[in-house]
C-alpha cells in the first residue's frame, strides 16, 4: 500500500525536526472528545514566537491494541482483524 505523497512530506518534516532537535510533546485537549492527548509537535520560531506543529499524538493503552498493520500477503491491503496477523 502506497504511503500518500502528503503523508510522506510531514514524515520527512518531522524527521528533520527530531534530527534537529526541535521536537516537543505537549499536553494538549482534544477538541471532540475534550481528553487529554499528548501531542507529539514540530517547533519552529517566527519572529520572536515559538510556533508548535501538531503531527499527531500518542497511542492511549497498548497501542499493539490499537492498530492493525498492513497484510504482509497483500501489498494494497490491511489486516482486518488481530485474529488474521496482527499483535497478539
Amino acid at each position: 500500500m502506497a504511503i500518500p505523497d502528503p503523508v510522506r512530506a510531514n514524515f520527512d518534516t518531522l524527521l528533520r525536526a527530531a534530527g534537529d532537535g526541535n521536537l516537543a510533546l505537549i499536553e494538549c485537549l482534544d477538541s471532540g472528545k475534550r481528553e487529554v492527548r499528548y501531542v507529539l509537535c514540530a517547533v519552529d520560531r517566527a519572529g520572536g514566537d515559538y510556533v508548535f506543529t501538531p503531527f499527531g499524538h500518542l497511542a492511549d493503552g497498548n497501542p499493539y491494541e490499537a492498530y492493525l498493520p498492513p497484510d504482509p500477503d497483500d501489498p494494497t491491503g490491511l489486516i482486518e482483524s488481530a485474529g488474521d496477523g496482527g499483535a497478539s
